[in-house]
């Protein structure tokens, strides 16, 4: 029986570099092994097998990435306090990546680990959620999710009461409180475009309630100046450098 070596070890002996170099080469994705890119550093190799470096191998840590996303209706990801993200990591697919995603990052298998959702969206709503393994990005919108707008798209039914518009902007209860203003308008006969901040599970629903409006659909289409723009529903990029919230 032919005996095998792990990666690690075998990279580190060609290259020649340290053990813990040669596990950074292989994670970060520099390393292919007959053609094919392993990124397990305990990979079992013969010693028959090619080991061979991509072309711009650095070994070290890689720069956190964060993970744009058309959430489906109907997938709940918990709360704010109580985040759920294993439904989520199921659609974290490469067949899931978006065709015009524009980073140029090259996709990993450690780029689905680690990663923290700040913004849960309720099961029956749609659309923009951030998962990201970059504790900057998640501490601004966990830290400043009070002063960060997000903006809705809410389809409706039902008739508006006469004041309806006006309570929507300002005048409503919430779970006993005063609901701080609002930016509520009309898209079109059936759709009415929500502007708000840091919103609790259910306040949606609750607001077009209590002015006549049956809720028949919710999709979140901007996080601060982070827009879902035309990602496809199911599908993921990555965020750009250029990117803020």
């Amino acid at each position: 029986m032919t005996e095998t070596i792990r990666l690690a070890k075998r990279v580190a002996e060609a290259l020649p570099c340290s053990r813990s170099e040669a596990e950074q080469y292989i994670e970060n994705g520099w390393v292919e092994v007959n053609g094919t890119v392993i990124e397990e550093p305990g990979f079992r190799v013969a010693p028959d097998q090619q080991i061979a470096l991509l072309p711009g191998a650095t070994p070290g840590a890689p720069e956190p990435v964060t993970l744009v996303l058309h959430k489906p209706a109907g997938i709940e990801t918990g709360s704010a306090a109580s985040p759920d993200i294993s439904a989520l990591l199921q659609l974290l697919t490469p067949a899931a990546r978006a065709a015009d995603d524009r980073s140029g990052i090259r996709l990993l298998r450690r780029h689905f680990t680690g990663l923290r959702m700040t913004d849960a969206l309720e099961a029956e709503a749609s659309g923009l959620v951030v998962l990201t393994a970059d504790w900057r990005i998640a501490r601004k919108l966990i830290d400043d999710a009070a002063r960060i707008e997000q903006e809705y798209i809410v389809e409706v039914g039902g008739t508006l009461t006469p004041d309806g518009l006006a309570l929507l902007n300002h005048g409503l209860r919430f779970s006993g409180k005063a609901l701080a203003p609002a930016k509520v308008s009309w898209q079109n006969e059936t759709r009415l475009r929500f502007a708000l901040k840091a919103p609790a599970r259910g306040l949606i629903r609750h607001m077009c309630e209590a002015v006549g409006l049956e809720v028949r659909a919710i999709r979140r289409i901007r996080i601060g100046r982070l827009p879902l723009a035309g990602l496809p529903q199911g599908q993921w990029r990555y965020m750009l450098k250029y990117e803020k919230f």
